[in-house]
C-alpha cells in the first residue's frame, strides 16, 4: 500500500493498564495527523489457551469473546474522552498479536503498543513479540514507554544509512506536526577492534575522523529542513556508544525515533544491545521506521 492518505493509527489493547496509556498515546497521535483511530484486541484463547487477561479459564468462549468486547469499548470511550471529534472504531480479531497486527499494519499509518501488558498481549517487550513487529511490520511502530508528555523536543538516532535517513524523514514530520525542535544524533568511537584479529589503524587524526562523522551528520540531515523550515534542528556528535546517548536524550524527549536496521554505531538496532537498551530504558514513547519502498514518512 503507497496511498496512506486515509490510513488510521491503529492501537493493540489488552485491558491492562498499560494498554490504555498506549490509547490515550495513539489518541493523540490520530488527533496531530488528522487521522481516525482503530483499537484492536487480538483474541487467542480459541486457538492458543491463553487466558483473556485477568479472566478465570472457567469461562466458556462466548462469554470470553463478550468480555474481549467490553475491553475494546473501554479503550474506545477513553480515546473518546480526550478527543470527543477523533474517529475512532473497535474490533475483536482471532489470532495472535503478531500476525493479528501484522495484517492491521497493512493498512495503518502508525502501530502503537503498550509497554506491558496481559493476555494477548503478555510480555510484549520482554520476548521476541516487539521485535518482529518492529522489524516486519508494514507501517511505523510506536512503542509507549516512559511518561508520555506534550513538551520536549523529537529525537531521531542516525548512522548514515538510507535507512537512518528515511528515520530522519519520519522525525522531522513528527516535529513539525508538534511544533517543536528535531534533536539529530550521531553516535561515534575511535578506531577500536570488535573481532577477533581485526587490524585497526595504528595512527589516525581524531579531528579528521571528528570531521569526518560530523559530515555524515550534516549530509544525513541535507535536504529536509528545506523541506521543514518551521523546525529548529540541534545536531548533536557524541562520542560514545549509540543506546547511552539515546536514552539520555530521551529523558527529555516527547519521542525518540530510530530505524529498524543501520550500519556503523546503530547497526543491528533490533537485534542487539542498542534495541535492548531503548525498548527497556528510554524515557519516552519509541518510535521504530522500518524502510519499505514505495512508503512515505506518514
Amino acid at each position: 500500500m503507497t496511498d496512506r492518505s486515509g490510513a488510521p493509527v491503529v492501537v493493540g489493547v489488552d485491558g491492562s493498564a498499560s494498554a490504555l496509556d498506549a490509547v490515550r498515546v495513539a489518541a493523540r497521535e490520530a488527533a496531530i495527523r488528522h487521522r481516525p483511530l482503530r483499537v484492536v484486541y487480538a483474541f487467542q484463547w480459541p486457538l492458543l489457551g491463553t487466558p483473556l487477561g485477568p479472566m478465570s479459564a472457567a469461562l466458556p468462549d462466548a462469554e470470553l469473546r463478550h468480555e474481549a468486547g467490553k475491553l475494546v469499548a473501554e479503550a474506545v470511550d477513553e480515546a473518546r474522552k480526550l478527543d470527543s471529534e477523533l474517529p475512532v472504531s473497535g474490533g475483536v480479531v482471532d489470532g495472535a498479536a503478531v500476525p493479528v497486527l501484522l495484517r492491521e499494519s497493512r493498512d495503518a499509518a502508525l502501530l502503537v503498543l503498550g509497554h506491558r501488558g496481559l493476555g494477548g498481549f503478555a510480555e510484549l517487550l520482554v520476548g521476541s513479540t516487539a521485535v518482529q513487529l518492529s522489524a516486519r511490520a508494514d507501517c511505523p511502530v510506536l512503542v509507549v514507554r516512559g511518561e508520555p508528555r506534550a513538551d520536549g523536543p523529537v529525537v531521531v538516532g542516525v548512522d548514515g544509512s538510507a535507512l537512518s535517513r528515511e528515520a530522519v524523514g519520519f522525525a522531522f514530520a513528527e516535529a513539525a506536526q508538534r511544533g517543536t525542535t528535531l534533536v539529530v544524533v550521531h553516535a561515534w568511537r575511535y578506531p577500536t577492534p570488535i573481532l577477533p584479529g581485526e587490524i585497526v589503524p595504528l595512527v589516525y587524526d581524531p579531528e579528521e575522523l571528528r570531521a569526518e562523522e560530523e559530515r555524515v551528520l550534516a549530509e544525513t540531515v541535507a535536504g529536509w529542513s528545506e523541506r521543514y523550515p518551521e523546525v529548529p534542528v540541534r545536531r548533536k556528535l557524541v562520542a560514545g556508544t549509540p543506546a547511552p546517548a539515546l536514552v539520555a536524550e530521551s529523558t527529555s524527549a516527547q519521542l525518540t525515533v530510530v530505524g529498524a536496521h543501520g550500519h556503523g554505531s546503530l547497526g543491528g538496532l533490533l537485534l542487539g544491545s542498542v534495541s535492548h537498551a531503548l525498548l527497556h530504558h528510554a524515557h519516552s514513547p519509541l518510535a521504530i521506521v522500518r524502510h519499505r519502498r514505495g512508503r512515505g514518512t506518514a
